[in-house]
């Protein structure tokens, strides 16, 4: 190679472009650009004339691919070898056996030298050396001018500019928690409300920017950058922020934001307590590891400051897991806590969770899948959360659901790990969420995880109401000892107007604190009316923390046949349900009408007394007879056969 090859460059982190010292190189037509950025970013492999085709053309390639190839590749060689000569064998592009090999210096390909600065700064953090892996990415996006390979046509360039773009944005968002942890928040605003422009739907760059805001004494500025990103995502995506962003909000209006940054897939702008792998999720020699397991992974959101009751189901689980679990190598033991709307399971799962942390002390896992929401989410979309909280890069994430299933197993194999998987829907979700060996899985969800019980042996914890005497001393310990006083019968009286439900007694507590004259006696005197209660017990601007709301969730989970059961039970008035009676309302038969039932008592909205009899809790009946209204209202304004089709193509959106 001559020495003019030697200063030869090629850019492909903006428009492509190549350089001989300082003098600009005619590359040619797009095609010949493609092969040009294929052969750079394989700089050192052979890439073979089929590899070549599948990059420019896809599965549309025309049968002259082969011979526009080699025309392609002639053309290069006059472009970047213009003193070669014939079929000599160096220079810049060479045959080789099998295809054509790039021959260029290191370093003489940005987006190669890019990639490599990224892992070098990587591998710094994950040694303690902050300010140089700092340095490090701050030289490695300096390379960028634009949209990678911006112009270049092809599948492969599409696919490579879509990975370079989410490396620099991972690299981005290092170097802008790096800038945060130097104290230097100002620079940040700057540089993160640019990249949102860019990123909008990247939630931890949202982060930074709140946290930036926050820690330059503009704690307005930094809730409304949380406003701002939860409209965006719900316009754009129709989805809530995550549990990070979430827990930043509310640490930011309680005042109590600490020093953590948001979990890093690199670790390069905080010390690292273990070395971190690539993002593929191996070592360097090959074996499968965990990145970002250690004991800095608490995911767990915070606890109820108040917790009382449930000492019998905390005892089971303790029992169960000395005998069952715990140890590294022994089979996962697994919790799924089931019971009705408002009773307390992610509570119970929390507190729980707090207690074993001991026994599973190399990290936590959490996931919020959904279950009583709009949309639950699918077990590919959280494994890849989980996928990278553990450290995987995105652009490393496997792209099917097995892939990603064995990825996490492989991760938390042999790691006594505790994952917190809070409101599923049923087994079909949860399955490929379940990790092997040490680790330990709490699910919580209002239907019965039959299926965990009968596949894993999983332990099943099913919550039902407070006793009175734990429900009486929630409420007092929630409102203190001096409204308690003197005030007993009253309290006595509001947690069983509540159901003795968890949910409800803290929506209490929380009305009787918000006014200065309420009192015990006056809300238990409210209450008295069930229609009146259901609407008091709720939090003004919070959607989730409404009995009503909690009664929705399992009402809109109804397939049509046991909702209109359920309405049409409302109409008889009876708080105990008897098969024989209920079976008159549907006309089917004994079997069918039990799975009806069966399916509303899963649900919470009915609980069972016996065989083949329920119970309505009065909050419930009066939902129910809600709902029978407002069909009767809708049946009024459509008509039957219009409301009919309307029932069927809400069921079909519910089930599909």
């Amino acid at each position: 190679m001559s020495g003019a090859d030697e200063t030869l460059s090629v850019q492909l982190l903006g428009s492509l472009r190549v350089w001989r010292g300082e003098a600009e190189v005619v590359v040619g037509p797009p095609k010949q650009r493609a092969l040009l950025a294929l052969l750079a970013t394989q700089q050192g492999s052979v890439v073979g004339p089929g590899q070549i085709i599948d990059a420019l053309w896809g599965p549309d390639a025309p049968n002259t691919a082969l011979n526009s190839v080699h025309t392609y590749v002639a053309g290069l060689r006059r472009a970047l070898d213009p003193d070669r000569r014939g079929r000599e064998s160096d220079g810049v592009l060479c045959s080789r056996a099998g295809g054509y090999e790039l021959c260029l210096p290191l370093g003489a390909v940005d987006a190669v030298l890019f990639v490599r600065q990224c892992e070098e700064a990587r591998r710094l953090a994950a040694q303690g050396h902050c300010r140089a892996a700092f340095e490090r990415l701050g030289k490695a996006l300096g390379l960028w001018r634009g949209d990678a390979l911006s112009g270049v046509p092809g599948p492969f360039a599409a696919i490579e500019r879509s990975r370079l773009r989410e490396i620099r944005f991972s690299a981005a968002e290092d170097w802008i928690a790096g800038m945060i942890s130097a104290g230097r928040c100002e620079e940040a605003i700057v540089v993160v409300g640019e990249a949102i422009t860019q990123e909008p739907l990247r939630e931890r760059l949202r982060y930074l920017l709140m946290l930036a805001l926050y820690r330059s004494g503009r704690q307005a500025h930094a809730l409304q950058a949380y406003g701002d990103a939860r409209s965006h995502l719900r316009e754009e995506l129709g989805i809530e922020p995550g549990s990070e962003l979430r827990g930043l909000h509310a640490r930011i209006l309680a005042g109590t934001v600490d020093d953590a940054l948001p979990r890093s897939p690199s670790g390069a702008a905080e010390p690292a307590s273990t070395v971190r792998p690539d993002p593929t999720g191996r070592a360097e020699d090959g074996r499968p590891v965990a990145p970002g397991i250690g004991p800095n992974m608490r995911q767990f959101p915070s606890r109820a400051r108040t917790f009382v009751g449930r000492e019998v189901e905390i005892e089971r689980a303790r029992t169960a897991l000395r005998r069952t679990g715990g140890e590294r190598g022994r089979a996962t033991p697994i919790f799924v806590i089931d019971g009705p709307p408002g009773v307390g399971k992610s509570a119970l799962a929390l507190e729980l969770g707090y207690e074993l942390l001991a026994s599973f002390p190399e990290g936590q896992l959490y996931a919020d899948l959904a279950g009583t929401g709009d949309r639950p989410r699918a077990p590919f979309e959280i494994l890849g959360s989980l996928l990278e909280s553990l450290g995987v890069g995105r652009a490393a994430l496997p792209v099917d659901l097995d892939g990603r299933a064995t990825l996490y197993r492989s991760l938390l194999h042999e790691k006594r790990v505790l994952i917190l998987l809070d409101d599923a829907v049923d087994t079909e979700q949860i399955l490929p969420l379940v990790p092997q060996g040490s680790a330990c899985l709490i699910v919580t969800g209002r239907r019965p995880q039959r299926g965990m019980v009968a596949r894993y042996g999983a332990h099943r914890i099913s919550l039902k109401p407070l006793d009175p005497g734990p429900a009486a001393e929630l409420l007092g310990e929630l409102l203190g000892r001096e409204a308690v006083s003197g005030n007993e019968d009253a309290v006595r009286r509001l947690v069983e107007q509540c159901g003795r439900l968890p949910l409800g007694i803290r929506i209490t507590a929380a009305a009787l604190q918000e006014t200065a004259d309420a009192s015990p006696q006056r809300l238990a005197v409210l209450y008295e009316d069930p229609v009146t209660r259901l609407d008091l017990l709720a939090v003004a601007g919070e959607d989730g923390m409404s009995v009503r709301s909690s009664l929705t969730a399992s009402y809109r989970a109804l397939p049509a046949m046991t909702a209109h059961l359920f309405r049409l039970l409302s109409r008889t008035g009876l708080a105990v349900v008897e098969v024989p009676e209920s079976g008159q309302l549907l006309g089917v038969n004994r079997s069918e009408l039990l799975r009806h039932l069966e399916l509303l008592a899963d649900l919470g909205l009915l609980t069972r007394l016996g065989a083949g009899s329920y119970r309505f809790d009065d909050l419930t009946l009066t939902y129910a007879g809600e709902c029978a209204e407002a069909e009767w209202v809708l049946s009024r304004s459509l008509g039957p056969a219009r409301l009919k089709q309307v029932v069927a193509d809400q069921d079909e959106l519910r089930t599909g």
